[in-house]
């Protein structure tokens, strides 16, 4: 537990740090990288150069460092990102290094404003919040499927929608100089996971690594994933268009165990009375569709509610998989909303879900932060709302 005084240190400085948030964690990544190159083989290059990361980390110390006193309060956006930092292989060892520069680039940008003594409580504080990070971590290694990152061949590989691509994989044959065997029969994936794919495009100077979710939990045919392809602006995406146009099948990549959080609320599963409402946006559909599945599987009987948005119907994915599972519920509601047809997903047919619900959301920051105002708005409660961003949470959750 930090000290009163750093406590009040914190508390106080945390306006200055929340003006010179962006600048400070820009400043902190140029010196780390600087000083520790291995270590852009773990942060997403695309997010850096698009200042993402930076915004990330300033938001994830800020809103700790506001409930330095209480950071159990903050467990599900905590235990979120930890099940991040397990996926891509982040050690405790790794957090000495961004205290150091963390630290040192809050000191390079507040200059003489950054005393002896608020250099002391940030470090206190960062220390605390570290160890509970590391705390969460550590459970977390302990139960991962498989160590570190894995070679899986790829069987199958369809096109889900235009510039979404479905993969399956297996694992690799030749599993002996790992010494550990991956019997997919005894894997147990929960529906809302996701894989953690390795790469070395040839286009970058360092590995990559990136987060895809599971569109099926079932590991019957393998594990199943889905990749968009991202070419919305100048930093077209280097992982995504290296798994679009670079492997097919027989090709071998690289995973770490499933892992996240978010997932269909157990209690519900088999009850009929509150509706399960699944709504996404894009390639958000991806972890949905896995829940839908899960749903259909254990409890056909539980009222539905299906509402995807997208651009149009050739960017419709997973449209007849989702027709299917669909088929098997006694009682469902679908709703279909193409933007360029001028159909809007919004606050208007928020307003139309019933109360109670169960609510699932997944997709763009934009529209995420959209779906979640509009549900709070309308009084549903934090605890029926259920959501992953494909971006930081600690953003919307914080």
């Amino acid at each position: 537990m930090a000290s009163p005084k750093t406590l009040e240190i914190v508390k106080a400085t945390i306006p200055v740090l929340e003006e010179h948030g962006t600048t400070i964690t820009t400043v902190f990544y140029k010196n780390m990288f600087a000083a520790h190159p291995e270590l852009l083989d773990i942060f997403n290059e695309t997010n850096q150069k698009l200042g993402r990361q930076q915004t990330a980390l300033a938001t994830t110390v800020l809103a700790a460092a506001k409930h330095l006193d209480k950071l159990a309060t903050l467990l599900p956006q905590v235990t979120q990102i930890s099940h991040k930092h397990r996926a891509l292989q982040i050690l405790p060892e790794h957090y000495p290094i961004v205290g150091q520069h963390l630290i040192g680039a809050i000191k390079e940008v507040l200059g003489e404003a950054a005393t002896d003594d608020i250099i002391t409580a940030w470090t206190e504080a960062y220390d605390e919040i570290a160890s509970v990070f590391i705390q969460i971590e550590r459970g977390m290694y302990q139960e991962e499927i498989w160590q570190g990152f894995a070679p899986f061949t790829i069987t199958e590989k369809v096109a889900a929608a235009t510039d979404i691509a479905a993969f399956t994989v297996i694992p690799a044959h030749d599993q002996s100089e790992r010494g550990q065997e991956i019997d997919l029969s005894k894997l147990n994936l929960t529906a809302g996971q996701y894989i953690t794919v390795k790469t070395d495009p040839k286009d970058s100077n360092h590995i990559a690594l990136r987060h895809y979710s599971l569109y099926s939990a079932s590991t019957e045919k393998g594990i199943q994933f889905a990749v968009r392809r991202d070419n919305r602006n100048e930093h077209h995406g280097l992982v995504s268009n290296y798994l679009h146009d670079g492997l097919e099948i027989g090709d071998t990549i690289l995973l770490s165990a499933p892992a996240g959080d978010f997932a269909l609320n157990q209690d519900l599963i088999q009850q009929h009375e509150i509706r399960l409402v699944l709504v996404s946006a894009g390639v958000g559909v991806t972890p949905i569709l896995s829940m839908l599945e899960a749903q259909v599987a254990a409890n056909p009987r539980r009222p539905i509610v299906w509402a995807y948005a997208c651009q149009n119907e050739a960017h419709h994915a997973f449209a007849a998989e989702v027709d299917e599972f669909l088929e098997k519920a006694e009682t469902v509601e679908k709703h279909i909303f193409y933007f360029e047809s001028g159909q809007l997903l919004d606050e208007a047919w928020l307003a139309t879900l019933p109360k109670p619900a169960d609510i699932y959301v997944c997709g763009s920051m934009p529209f995420m932060e959209s779906m979640i105002d509009g549900l709070v708005a309308l009084d549903h409660g934090v605890d029926s709302v259920h959501y992953e961003p494909f971006g930081p949470k600690m953003s919307l959750g914080g």
